[in-house]
């Protein structure tokens, strides 16, 4: 069950969403799964904010304005920009909290995030909702969105896209083969 969950999921682009609410419950669960990823002496640097609601227009409206503000914009680009949170049930701010101490390597704590967020896109999969994980957009400090609080540690680390879809298995795409990525060294 778990090997099919994971060789299934597959980013679902907000184009391809339905619009449909998600429950809190099923997004608090999504969160709560995310929890659970493994993270170096246990400093769980994953910091969470949920958008739904009208605030999903707010950060449309925001994008599509930091961006227009950008040498060159293109139209096409803007409007994607603010109808991509409004076509989705929430997108969830991604931050790294960084303990005061840096008792880790940096590398590891967004590494530990990176797990994380599998282990939310893993749980959305199963859950048939669409999830897709975007960088965050050099033109736009978060920090200026209206609503959105963040600590002088942290740091944006993108948005998770979130959205009701029509389900369908779909064929498994070509990977390299296990032999062609792993090497077993015995002496």
């Amino acid at each position: 069950m778990l090997d099919h969950i994971i060789k299934t999921r597959r980013s679902v682009f907000p184009a391809q969403y339905t619009g449909e609410p998600i429950p809190k419950e099923d997004i608090l669960k999504i969160i709560e799964s995310a929890r659970w990823a493994p993270n170096h002496r246990k400093t769980e640097p994953w910091r969470y904010q949920i958008l739904t609601g009208k605030a999903l227009e707010r950060l449309g409206n925001f994008m599509a304005t930091s961006y227009s503000q950008t040498e060159g914009y293109k139209k096409f680009k803007l409007k994607k920009l603010q109808e991509n949170p409004t076509k989705a049930s929430a997108v969830i701010l991604i931050f790294m909290h960084r303990d005061k101490e840096e008792s880790v390597p940096e590398w590891e704590e967004i590494a530990a995030i990176s797990m994380s967020v599998q282990n939310m896109w893993l749980t959305s999969h199963d859950m048939r909702y669409g999830a897709y994980w975007s960088s965050p957009k050099p033109f736009a400090d978060i920090k200026d969105l209206e609503g959105i609080q963040v600590a002088d540690n942290e740091q944006f680390l993108g948005f998770f896209y979130l959205g009701t879809y029509p389900y369908e298995e779909q064929e498994l795409p070509q990977r390299k083969s296990v032999e062609e990525i792993a090497t077993f060294i015995n002496e």
